[in-house]
């Protein structure tokens, strides 16, 4: 592919445009309001062009604002969003938070992740609209927004600039348009673990899992494209390695095990032996780790399909297990992007607002100290039971069955 440098030297027939909220009087009250309840319509271009570069930034004193604002994209006059997501989890932050963290797409940049920037490219042929839907109870007071573009004088010329065919014969490359899908699940123990959250063996067999069905669902679409992307946030309850779970794609209606199984959830994103750590790629990472007691608490993890797309013809379906075998419960939530010719399935709405901004309680260490107070009264009264004398502290013991 060579350097991506390489195509500053190519010119284009193109004009180069930018939709901001500038101050329209010549001011600096370069933002837009967006009261609570409404959608403001960020940009509306008519033509043939590009979308090569998105910047927001917003100050809010709704702490979970960035579940409850929803980002939407259109291409081409289409009647449902080929982009649908809370807006802070498309930038690649998760649980309405605000962090640092780098890829080459997607950046959150200073102040404290406040800057949010997209250089994921948006091709359209006829039309594009984007719009934050504000579903908290408080006003966006003021957003700040650019979205740089190209535009070509008709949609030939935007092909031909960009080198692939007019789009009317399939056995050629054709342009594809920009995707991406949220979603969110709190999984629980499936029944190839009996409803028990025994990973690691650790309270009985390792069971086995020969299907995706009860896994963590990424993407379900269908069309011609290639998965450009994932960036997957897990709440792990528990101190155990939420990891093991394998990632699997089936491709054009195969069966399972598909074209594309995984071996755990640290070797999709990159990484090896339940990293803990924050380590950031242009193209994979963790961006944000718990950092407390083992892998309890929150973890974002992202990869970038830029070099090795996944691709489909007709249709696609990628999962992850929550653990091997889906036996845990995690509080799993995702945004995967990727491009198809239109048209695309309709997915279904996003949950509501109520449900999308309640996080999951945390867990800490005292909760932790109350589990082991718990197992050692049980201790305790086994040894009761079986006439034994309770001596000394209960140091080890919790290791026992």
């Amino acid at each position: 592919m060579g350097s991506p440098l390489d195509r500053l030297f190519i010119a284009k027939p193109s004009r180069s445009l930018r939709a901001s909220s500038f101050d329209r009087r010549g001011g600096n009250g370069d933002n837009i309001q967006i009261k609570a309840g409404t959608t403001g319509v960020l940009c509306d271009i008519k033509g043939a062009g590009v979308i090569r570069h998105i910047w927001f930034t917003f100050p809010s004193d709704d702490p979970m604002l960035r579940r409850k604002a929803v980002l939407k994209m259109y291409w081409d006059d289409e009647e449902h969003p080929s982009v649908e997501a809370p807006i802070g989890d498309f930038f690649g932050q998760g649980w309405g938070e605000k962090y640092n963290w780098m890829s080459l797409p997607l950046a959150a940049s200073p102040r404290d992740g406040s800057a949010l920037n997209c250089y994921f490219p948006m091709p359209f042929a006829k039309t594009a609209r984007i719009e934050v839907k504000n579903e908290s109870d408080r006003d966006l007071g003021a957003f700040y927004y650019y979205i740089d573009y190209e535009l070509f004088s008709d949609d030939r010329a935007l092909y031909r600039g960009y080198g692939v065919s007019d789009g009317i014969d399939g056995a050629h490359e054709r342009i594809a348009y920009f995707h991406a899908w949220w979603n969110r699940e709190i999984t629980s123990p499936g029944p190839e673990s009996g409803g028990i959250e025994n990973e690691w063996g650790s309270l009985g067999p390792t069971p086995t899992n020969p299907t995706d069905e009860h896994n963590y669902l990424l993407l379900e679409a269908e069309g011609f494209g290639h998965v450009a992307g994932v960036n997957l946030y897990i709440d792990c309850p528990s101190p155990i390695w939420y990891g093991e779970g394998d990632d699997m794609w089936l491709i054009d209606g195969e069966p399972w095990p598909g074209s594309l199984h995984g071996t755990g959830t640290e070797d999709f994103f990159n990484t090896s032996w339940s990293p803990n750590e924050v380590y950031m790629h242009p193209y994979f990472g963790y961006a944000r780790v718990p950092n407390t007691f083992g892998w309890m608490g929150r973890t974002h993890a992202y990869r970038f399909l830029l070099e090795d797309p996944i691709r489909f013809g007709r249709s696609i379906r990628g999962s992850i297990e929550h653990g091997h075998a889906n036996v845990l419960t995690l509080d799993m939530s995702s945004v995967v992007y990727w491009y198809q010719v239109e048209p695309h399935k309709a997915w279904r709405p996003l949950p509501p607002v109520e449900e999308r901004a309640k996080n999951m309680p945390s867990i800490g260490v005292v909760e932790v100290h109350r589990w082991r107070h718990e197992w050692r009264q049980a201790m305790i009264e086994r040894r009761r039971k079986e006439g034994k004398e309770v001596e000394g502290p209960i140091w080890g013991d919790e290791r026992t069955e």
